[in-house]
């Protein structure tokens, strides 16, 4: 597997769209933090490492009735092609109904913490 958070994310993409409650993947912390970053932004119920020979992450997904909370989750930057934001460029998704997921130098930030510390870095992707 080349890219492991677009995998991630598809899962996630994929068990919205078949109305299931949880999706699995391979732990690793930077796919956590995204997470953790969904869970607290309210995109997602809740994710936790499951104790394993091989850990995984299970996160719980969120819907409002029949409506998913997720309508799009998109990849920005690829393996191959990356992609730097610097602070003063930082958009907003959806004029600030999504959000957008940077990696900066002080962690992994949203695109609205990103922009309150002045700080840029690699846009990873864009929920909404």
């Amino acid at each position: 597997m080349t890219d492991p958070i677009a995998d991630m994310l598809t899962r996630i993409r994929n068990a919205y769209r078949v109305r299931k409650h949880e999706a699995t993947f391979p732990y690793s912390k930077l796919k956590m933090n995204i997470c953790e970053i969904l869970v607290r932004e309210g995109y997602l119920f809740k994710c936790e490492k499951t104790a394993d020979v091989h850990p995984m992450i299970a996160v719980t997904l969120k819907y409002s009735g029949k409506q998913a909370a997720i309508t799009e989750l998109k990849r920005v930057s690829k393996p191959g092609s990356r992609y730097y934001v610097q602070a003063a460029s930082i958009g907003k998704v959806l004029n600030g109904f999504g959000v957008s997921i940077f990696s900066t130098s002080k962690g992994l930030l949203t695109g609205k913490e990103a922009r309150a510390a002045k700080v840029g870095g690699e846009l990873i992707c864009e929920v909404s």
